[in-house]
């Protein structure tokens, strides 16, 4: 493949896609975050370099991965310029074009799938969702999805909030019935309580908004939402607690 790749960010999504891009030939030259330890963990497993320090992340990239909280997006985008150099970032929910203002050429990398540091995932299944600002990024993005999934997609921004909105029902809130029947964890690998992803729990109220305005039209749907992201929020200390 030979992309040379900055991860900025070092959550669930940056861990195992850092993995599967090393695994599939990519070279993860650095890898930043504002929490030491995280940044170094992560670095240290791909066999890459790290740092806190946001003014030191390197220039000698072919691909910039922007790969943290939805929430923390905007204020990134606002410490951080690439001038050409390709960047994207990973999220189901926020616009292509916040990017707009750190290069000329940005895009998305959206892997549709939940993740935890502490499972390894084959991304050959995952649906790999992308988009850019031009042709040439498009074609690196998919150069990069084709490495290391046989379901690569070409979406929109609007389509991709749609596409989250539907994982949120089919992935977290079937993770939280689990978590309800004790009974049931006895079957997983990893606890219903420590899998537990998306919005909710991660006391993401933007995220929420935006997804109980896109099921205005459907208030059976808004209210289950509703409810259960309270319960799970409260769960965890999040959203509703």
């Amino acid at each position: 493949m030979g992309i040379r790749i900055i991860l900025i960010g070092a959550g669930n999504v940056a861990v195992q896609l850092g993995k599967t891009l090393v695994k599939s030939g990519g070279e993860v030259i650095q890898v930043f975050s504002r929490t030491p330890a995280s940044a170094q963990a992560l670095a240290a497993g791909l066999k890459a370099g790290y740092t806190n320090e946001i003014g030191k992340i390197g220039n000698d990239a072919d691909l910039y991965i922007i790969s943290v909280a939805d929430d923390a997006i905007n204020g990134l985008t606002e410490e951080i310029n690439f001038g050409k150099k390709p960047v994207v970032h990973t999220s189901g929910t926020v616009s292509m074009d916040v990017l707009n203002r750190v290069s000329e050429n940005y895009g998305v990398f959206y892997p549709f799938q939940t993740f935890s540091k502490s499972r390894d995932v084959s991304f050959k299944n995952i649906p790999v969702c992308i988009e850019a600002n031009n042709n040439t990024t498009l074609e690196l993005l998919k150069k990069l999805a084709v490495s290391v999934s046989d379901k690569v997609y070409k979406i929109s921004s609007e389509q991709r909030k749609v596409l989250h909105l539907a994982g949120v029902f089919a992935c977290n809130f079937p993770n939280f019935m689990y978590s309800i029947a004790e009974t049931a964890q006895k079957a997983q690998s990893v606890k219903p309580s420590e899998a537990q992803t998306g919005p909710a729990v991660r006391g993401d109220e933007k995220i929420i908004e935006t997804h109980l305005d896109l099921l205005g039209q459907y208030p059976g749907f808004r209210d289950l939402y509703r409810i259960i992201s309270s319960e799970i929020g409260r769960k965890r200390g999040g959203v509703g607690s």
